[in-house]
């Protein structure tokens, strides 16, 4: 009596978890809910007074933070896909961290280290033929393949 007691807590612990997954739809809405504000802050800096530019931010802030706290959800609810092998650098390798700006030698940004589904990981699409998202160390990295500069980190993306 007592196990089927704790496997019904469990259960019932377990379910609003997986309910909270993101769906595909609610990434796209986040997107554009977050694009509709960003044009309404430029609207209100353009036409509006303070009080409307205050406004606008702040939908803004709250538009990035429940997409994010929507990320993180996700993330949580689907951990394996953020368990990869260990990563094996090119030769000489040794992690440092990078910002924006960091330019890599080519062989790092190489084709063994494309993360070529990167809807699946919830990433933005990168721009055609120019950027490329690839796996360095636990975190991913947004390169501009026609010169090895660093457009975008995502640092312990990994697990």
């Amino acid at each position: 009596m007592r196990k089927m007691i704790l496997a019904a807590v469990a259960a019932a612990t377990l379910v609003p978890t997986f309910a909270t997954a993101q769906s595909y739809g609610e990434v796209r809405r986040d997107q554009r809910e977050i694009r509709e504000s960003r044009r309404d802050l430029d609207r209100a800096r353009r036409y509006g007074d303070r009080g409307d530019v205050r406004e606008a931010r702040q939908e803004l802030r709250e538009d990035r933070r429940e997409a994010r706290e929507d990320w993180r959800d996700y993330r949580r609810t689907h951990g394996n896909l953020y368990r990869r092998p260990a990563y094996a650098g090119p030769r000489g390798y040794r992690y440092r961290p990078v910002s924006v700006g960091y330019r890599f030698a080519p062989e790092y940004y190489g084709r063994n280290y494309w993360v070529n589904d990167y809807q699946t990981y919830r990433l933005s699409r990168p721009a055609y033929g120019y950027q490329r998202w690839v796996r360095y160390g636990r975190d991913v990295v947004l390169v501009d393949t026609r010169n090895g500069r660093v457009a975008q980190v995502n640092n312990g993306f990994f697990y």
